[in-house]
Order: structure tokens, then C-alpha cells, then sequence
């Protein structure tokens, strides 16, 4: 995909979108889930703590009672994590308890570092347990009896983060993992969904390669409801195109026909008039004549190359056309070498490259010694819409001087009068390319003579 292309823009706004939209979405679930077992775990820990207050607190002693152990088996596994104590506070006189899970160690107490209660009376604390590894602490303070005139003890119970921790940080690991199979799901659906949505597009840019090739006039096909309109429109501006080529020809063959007569008389007139006068009108006749003949002839060549689909194969153009030129100069014993490049094509009119390509030959035939060389290239590497044909024209004449090439093609002049010829050969073939948007350059051949480059638009 180019940087500057449609469908990178929609990969990279829908990547943008699932590489924020996803590590935002996973923080949330994970934040949820982590809120969810710490309430989970919570509510373990409260749900011990009133098991042993209830079992060790209702008494009608003094003192609590040793609870019995049916509530967590990791009570009984020392240093286990889990834990329970029964202290008096404030240093009262009073019985200690504590599970065999905490042997001779000693909580903290929440009370005693002045930690504030919840709702329910009860306090919360996590802090390095006997082992070192972070614990919970949950305390609540009652008595013997449930009795306030006895001896408050602190009944304490502990539950291990590590558990919490590696259970949070179990399902932080799946849940990357699936996000991040989730994403790059994402982004190669997006990559398919944005190949196929642009496939519509993709057949009329082979549809419009079509039309300039020659092979179909209109844009066909089944198109999407979106692009439908585009394609409507594209072929009216076809259709208005070719009426406007087509009221141009015939204005030009109307004008040519309405100035043809009128200056015929007036140069038969002229002729028969032997003064000084009739000899001028005849000659400004004939320049008149030339003239509108030049420029009626440009109009044509801006009509034809104005149409879409108009193609012309180079090889099949330039064999006949090689061997016609032989013919006319067989005399000199000209022989003309060609190498036209397969598939090489001319994206304009066959008689325009004929009549380029036939003045280029003739004027290489008039020059050369023995050899004339022709070869036809296309510049396949770049985009349709630009690729270039170049015709070269080379013989083994004298050549020009850069002074001489510089002067050359323009109407009318002739470097040599003793050459058979007009002088308008080069100048017309600079006006046609002109007119396709393509030039002519003159250069010094390899060979001896003069080096014609023609470039031309390609098919």
C-alpha cells in the first residue's frame, strides 16, 4: 500500500482504533476482574472471621473458647498463609489463641496501629505476614458472651496476597494472550475488509484502462450502489467527449469545404491576370491556402487525439511503412534496420504515427549513406497513464551541427535545397507530437548522422 493511497487511510485509522480501543478494553475487563476476586477473596476472609468469632465468642465464661478448625485445612499448616488469632486488647489480662498454621508467631493488630473500621465494625490491614510474603488482615473486637462489661479480645483472621496476586496475574496472562489474538484477527480483517471494499474500484481503474486501451468504449459492469453514480457519470463525460469530436470534425470538414472553392477561384483568377498585381494575389493565395490547410490539418490531429480508446499497434504500423520507404529510395540502395519492442503500442490515430514515423524515415532515407536505423521502446516501469513509446531514427549520414539542429523543424525551412522536399517533413511531426502531448528531439547519432527521438504516448 502507498502512503498516499485510500485504502492504507482505512487500514490505518481502523489499526489506530483496535490498538487503543483494545489495551483500553483489557484494562477495564482486568480491572473488573480484579475488583471482582479481591471482593471474592474478601468476603472468604469475613465469612472465616464470623465462623471463629461466633464459635470462640459465644461462651458464658470470662475467657474465649479454642474454635474448632472445620472452616480452611490451611489453618493447620504452618506457615500456610493462612491464619487466625484471639488476643486480648489494651493489655488486658486474658487468654491468647492463635492456629497452629501461625505457631509462635504474632499478627499485627489493626486496632493497635489505629486503622479506622468499616461498616460492619471490622478492620482491615495488609502487611508482610511471618513468612515475609504480604498478607490480609480482617479484625474485629467483641467479648466473651457478647457481653461489653468483660474483657474485649481482638479476633483476627489472615489470608495470603500471593494467592490474589497469582490469580489476578493468571488471568492478566490469558487475557493479553486473547487480546492479542483478538487484534491481529482485527487487523487482517480489516486488511480483507478493506481489499474487498476497494475491489469496485480496483475494476474501474481496470475499466478505464480498457477505454484508453481501445478495447471497450464504456465503463460495464455491475458496481456497487456507492460508486454507481461514478460510473453513470464517467460515461456520459465519454459520450459528451465524442459529440464534441464529432461537431468538431464536421465544423473543420464544413470549413474546408466553404474556403475550398473561394480560394481556388481566386488563384485561377489570379493566374490569368500576367500583371504585378495578379502574380501577388496568387502568391498570398497560396500562402493563404498553406495556411489553412496547416492549421485545418492541427485541428483534425487536436480532434482525433482528444479520443479516448483511439490504440495503434507500432509493429504492425512500421513494417509496411519501412518497406514502402525502401521502395521509394531503392535507388540509393537505402536499407532500413528496425526493432520494434513487443506489444509496443501508440495510444492515438494510425495515420498519425504513420505520417510521423513516415516523415522521420523519409528524411533519414534522404541523408543517409546506406543504413537507416529505427527501434521502438516503452518505458513499462511506469504507471499506465504515463508510460511513454520512443521512436528513434537514426542514420549514417553527415549529421548537423548543434546550431544546424537547433534551426531544424522549423516551418518551411530547408538547410539544403538541393534535397528533394518542402521543409515542412519535421515540422509536422513536431506539431503532431505537440498536439499528443509528446516531443521531438534531435541529437547526434552513434552511427554518423542525425539521431531523431520521438516520444509519444503509450498505450
Amino acid at each position: 500500500m502507498r502512503l498516499n493511497s485510500l485504502a492504507l487511510r482505512l487500514f490505518a485509522t481502523s489499526a489506530a482504533w483496535t490498538l487503543l480501543a483494545l489495551p483500553l478494553a483489557g484494562y477495564i475487563i482486568y480491572a473488573l476482574y480484579r475488583d471482582d476476586v479481591q471482593l471474592s477473596f474478601d468476603a472468604q476472609l469475613k465469612k472465616l472471621l464470623t465462623q471463629i468469632t461466633i464459635d470462640s465468642m459465644s461462651t458464658m465464661g470470662d475467657e474465649p473458647v479454642n474454635p474448632p478448625n472445620l472452616y480452611e485445612p490451611l489453618f493447620e499448616v504452618t506457615q500456610s498463609g493462612w491464619y487466625w488469632q484471639i488476643r486480648p486488647i489494651d493489655g488486658a489480662p486474658g487468654r491468647t489463641l492463635v492456629s497452629p498454621s501461625l505457631a509462635t508467631a504474632m499478627l499485627p493488630s489493626p486496632y493497635d496501629r489505629k486503622f479506622p473500621t468499616d461498616d460492619t465494625g471490622t478492620r482491615w490491614m495488609n502487611v508482610p505476614g511471618p513468612t515475609g510474603s504480604t498478607i490480609r488482615i480482617l479484625e474485629f473486637i467483641d467479648s466473651p458472651g457478647h457481653d461489653p462489661e468483660k474483657t474485649k479480645y481482638s479476633i483476627m483472621v489472615a489470608g495470603p496476597m500471593d494467592w490474589f496476586e497469582e490469580t489476578v496475574a493468571k488471568f492478566r496472562a490469558r487475557l493479553t494472550s486473547a487480546l492479542s489474538l483478538v487484534g491481529l484477527g482485527l487487523l487482517a480483517a480489516t486488511v480483507f475488509q478493506v481489499r474487498f471494499g476497494l475491489l469496485p474500484l480496483r475494476r474501474i481503474e481496470r475499466g478505464l484502462a480498457s477505454i484508453r486501451s481501445g478495447q471497450v468504449e464504456r465503463l460495464e459492469g455491475q458496481l456497487p450502489a456507492e460508486i454507481e453514480p461514478l460510473q453513470t457519470e464517467l460515461n456520459a463525460l465519454i459520450d459528451s467527449n465524442q459529440d464534441i469530436i464529432d461537431r468538431a470534425r464536421t465544423q473543420v470538414g464544413n470549413l474546408a469545404h466553404a474556403l475550398k472553392t473561394p480560394l481556388a477561384v481566386i488563384t485561377n483568377e489570379a493566374r490569368e491576370d500576367q500583371s504585378a498585381f495578379g502574380s501577388k494575389v496568387a502568391e498570398q493565395a497560396h500562402l493563404m491556402r498553406d495556411q489553412i490547410t496547416h492549421y485545418l490539418d492541427r485541428a483534425r490531429i487536436a480532434a482525433r487525439t482528444n479520443t479516448i480508446g483511439r490504440v495503434t499497434p507500432v509493429d504492425a504500423t512500421a513494417e509496411p511503412l519501412v518497406r514502402a520507404i525502401e521502395r521509394i529510395h531503392r535507388e540509393k540502395g537505402i536499407s532500413i534496420d528496425y526493432a520494434v519492442q513487443p506489444g509496443a503500442k501508440f495510444q492515438g490515430e494510425k495515420q498519425d504515427l504513420e505520417e510521423m514515423l513516415g516523415n522521420l524515415l523519409d528524411n533519414a532515407c534522404k541523408w543517409g549513406k546506406r543504413r537507416v536505423y529505427l527501434t521502438a521502446t516503452i518505458n513499462s516501469q511506469e504507471t499506465t497513464a504515463r508510460r511513454k513509446l520512443t521512436l528513434t531514427v537514426e542514420d549514417d549520414g553527415p549529421g548537423l551541427s548543434a546550431e544546424q539542429r537547433a534551426k531544424i523543424g522549423k516551418r518551411g525551412l530547408r538547410l539544403d535545397e538541393t534535397k528533394p522536399g518542402s521543409g515542412l517533413g519535421l515540422s509536422i511531426v513536431t506539431d503532431l507530437a505537440a498536439s499528443y502531448r509528446g516531443r521531438l528531439r534531435l541529437d547526434a547519432s552513434e552511427h554518423g548522422g542525425l539521431k531523431a527521438v520521438l516520444e509519444l504516448p503509450a498505450a
